[in-house]
């Protein structure tokens, strides 16, 4: 009895592990967030410049949507290169190297004369953006744990609704106040004052990203090792994860996944691209109105992330997470084909249909960590998002095509809808054992 008071006063307190963990997601996403945010503004402002310089540069509407699905076969081909080299090199200098030459590329554009200086430019700058989604994606798996990765993929994607929630407005705004000023158009300015951030939150990765738990200074030995731990508890607990380059380019899973994670991005393109189109041609003809009324679905595909990835979590289920929210997109695109001259039913089904697609997003990208890790949960990242954004080329390019030959984007919307309904057949067929951690 003597010797207990000693030992009570040596025995180091309890680490919550949710305050930890809680601490870790301050630390990295709201940074992470506006990343991805500065990313895809730079991927999707071509769709509000469209609305000035298609008229000024006689650029046809087949010409755009091919200009903006170039941007993805550069994406494609680097996608899987570049995870790698990120494995190898470390996130920190890698994601800043991505943002740096993106940033460059997307105010390059200010540029643009001819047709083929767009395509040129867009193709550099998808090869420039390659690997940013998945190596973050990628990057997390290093520090969470499977059942917690989906909330936490959320709150980092948000970025993507935050991207036209934020960047429509601005994007209305900047064209409409900046546009003849200093000889420059309005479209111009765009890429111009929308490339600066990304460059310097690029500058900023070098010194706020930790390449991984060892690096991290804000944490204790005592924090890095249970991190550490509950990792290795996790990989431990499935022992039929993958871990080899082969594993993750060869697995059926992944190039299902990547099949479901391309009718998502049909769905998230025709909305980025071609949303502020579709607005204008049911009657609104001020660049900023068009701005604001294009925010509202990114409201509610950022509601719906963080909805659906938290339930997702909670009840430990992945599959009906995604599955109800692609049949009642689905249902949604359709139905708004109907309502071209109605913007506010316009407004209305494409936010539904955003909020229940883009929502199930962070359910999604939790689910290649399940069964690959290592170099093989980098190249499956890679793979299922080089093969998803296929879709930006087929999106845009069929759009424009199906456009200027029929004046409507119906027939492309319901293929679009489509696609999302054959999806939920590929996602019944992932195991749920697997993907339900």
């Amino acid at each position: 009895m003597p010797h207990a008071p000693a030992q009570q006063a040596t025995t180091a307190p309890a680490i919550d592990e949710s305050a930890l963990y809680r601490k870790v997601i301050w630390r990295l996403i709201p940074f992470l967030c506006f990343c991805y945010l500065a990313a895809y503004l730079d991927r999707i402002n071509i769709g509000f410049a469209k609305l000035q310089m298609l008229d000024q540069l006689q650029f046809s509407q087949t010409a755009y949507g091919l200009g903006a699905g170039l941007f993805f076969v550069g994406y494609i081909l680097f996608e899987v290169p570049s995870n790698l080299v990120l494995e190898r090199v470390g996130a920190r200098l890698w994601i800043a190297r991505i943002m740096i030459t993106w940033g460059l590329l997307s105010g390059a554009t200010m540029f643009v004369t001819e047709t083929w200086h767009f395509y040129l430019v867009r193709f550099l700058l998808g090869a420039a953006e390659a690997g940013f989604l998945p190596g973050v994606l990628y990057y997390l798996t290093r520090w969470f744990p499977s059942y917690r990765r989906s909330r936490v993929i959320a709150l980092f994607m948000i970025g993507l609704p935050l991207s036209s929630l934020i960047g429509a407005p601005v994007s209305g705004w900047i064209m409409s106040r900046f546009d003849d000023v200093s000889g420059l158009e309005g479209w111009q300015w765009l890429f111009l004052l929308e490339a600066a951030p990304t460059v310097l939150l690029g500058l900023a990765t070098l010194v706020v990203l930790p390449n991984g738990i060892h690096e991290a200074k804000w944490l204790t030995d005592e924090q890095k090792r249970i991190l550490e731990a509950r990792l290795a508890e996790d990989e431990a607990s499935n022992p039929s994860t993958r871990t080899s380059f082969k594993d993750g380019f060869w697995s059926i899973k992944v190039w299902m996944l990547g099949g479901i994670d391309f009718s998502i991005l049909l769905c998230a393109y025709a909305i980025g691209f071609w949303l502020p189109t579709f607005i204008k041609g049911a009657g609104v003809t001020d660049t900023f109105e068009i701005g604001v009324l294009t925010a509202i679905p990114s409201l509610a595909g950022l509601i719906g992330m963080l909805v659906i990835g938290a339930s997702s979590d909670r009840y430990r289920e992945r599959r009906w997470h995604i599955i109800v929210p692609f049949l009642v997109g689905a249902a949604a695109l359709f139905l708004s084909t109907f309502f071209a001259d109605d913007v506010t039913l316009l407004v209305v089904l494409f936010s539904i249909a955003s909020g229940a697609v883009i929502g199930a997003v962070p359910v999604f990208f939790s689910l290649p960590a399940t069964f690959l890790k290592g170099t093989a949960a980098a190249t499956g990242f890679a793979l299922a998002c080089s093969l998803a954004n296929i879709a930006g080329l087929v999106s845009n390019s069929l759009m424009g095509f199906v456009m200027d030959l029929t004046q409507s984007s119906a027939i492309a919307l319901w293929l679009f809808a489509a696609c999302l309904l054959l999806s939920c057949l590929l996602v019944i067929a992932l195991p749920p054992k697997v993907v339900n951690r």
